[in-house]
């Protein structure tokens, strides 16, 4: 049998062949580990050509049309989760790559947007950092988030999460998303309210909807200046969603007390990005899914793709 080329790519912390079992596939298979992220297009395709088997990190390296055409040998590509919002399946479709996708276990999202709140409130890191630095007193006083209210945009799975926490926190929550009903917030045991009430009510918003086209720029301008000047923002969902640039000016002229971000427009975030420089903004490089047991669990699904791909019997094959 002809060995076949396989790239695991956007391997940052170099921990995908330690963490699952290779060997499972590497009698068939040649494993090569991209560590960095692709320049340009140009550069991924130039580096991915000669490979049959694509192991990618759901929405770090874009896969347009145009890339798929440019790998003529690709056959088979697996993305962690069942959704992957950078490839186009259509394409994928037309140039015959079988395209699966990996199971979730617990998202480990919820906490996260938990943490970010923590932080936003209680200055967590920040006064560690001064710690660290030899500073000798507190410097930042801490907001109490019990009895404040959570502003959950999106009340799906991840949302219902993050409402039980906030609850347990002593939060009061309430939700909206353009399909929400107040059905679902009852069976959520959380209050129903508008776009507007939500932004113009809530001490600190958060954000759980899916990416899409109808989706996208879904938190604008006019969104963001119904909020409180006290108020918070945190998304952990993807950049896209919230406006980044009428983002950027509301946090440069504090017209809110701030925001903590886990997701971009690009990633990795751009080192000159306008968004570095802002003192009343959390940032933390897409840390929603990475945990150890995830990662256990997307690389060891992956092997086991490949694995039944060549039985003939692809598993988890995405639409």
């Amino acid at each position: 049998m002809t060995r076949l080329r396989c790239a695991i790519l956007d391997d940052y912390l170099d921990l995908a062949l330690d963490i699952a079992d290779w060997s499972k596939v590497t009698d068939r298979v040649d494993v090569t580990v991209f560590n960095q992220p692709f320049a340009s297009q140009q550069a991924a395709a130039a580096a991915l050509k000669d490979f049959e088997i694509i192991c990618a990190m759901r929405e770090r390296t874009p896969f347009p049309r145009a890339l798929f055409a440019s790998l003529p040998r690709l056959r088979l590509m697996i993305t962690s989760g069942m959704r992957n919002a950078a490839l186009d399946l259509e394409a994928a479709k037309d140039h015959n790559v079988v395209l699966c996708g990996t199971q979730w276990g617990r998202d480990p999202t919820a906490p996260l947007t938990m943490g970010l709140i923590l932080e936003l409130t209680r200055n967590i890191g920040r006064e560690n950092a001064r710690m660290h630095a030899g500073e000798p007193l507190q410097k930042f006083v801490g907001l109490e988030i019990e009895g404040k209210t959570l502003g959950v945009v999106g009340l799906g799975k991840l949302g219902a999460k993050v409402s039980k926490l906030a609850q347990a926190f002593g939060m009061n929550v309430i939700a909206w998303s353009p399909n929400l009903t107040p059905e679902r917030c009852k069976e959520v045991g959380v209050g129903y309210a508008s776009k507007e009430e939500l932004f113009a009510s809530a001490d600190i918003v958060t954000i759980h909807v899916v990416l899409s086209q109808r989706s996208r720029g879904l938190v604008g301008s006019a969104d963001l200046a119904r909020m409180k000047p006290t108020a918070f923002i945190v998304n952990t969902a993807r950049g896209p969603i919230i406006d980044e640039a009428a983002l950027l000016q509301t946090l440069q002229q504090k017209q809110i007390a701030g925001a903590a971000v886990d997701v971009f427009s690009v990633e990795p975030l751009p080192v000159d990005h306008p968004f570095r420089k802002l003192d009343n903004l959390v940032l933390t490089p897409h840390l929603g899914y990475v945990t150890e047991e995830s990662f256990r669990a997307h690389y060891s699904q992956m092997v086991e793709g490949i694995d039944a791909w060549f039985k003939g019997e692809p598993v988890r094959r995405l639409a």
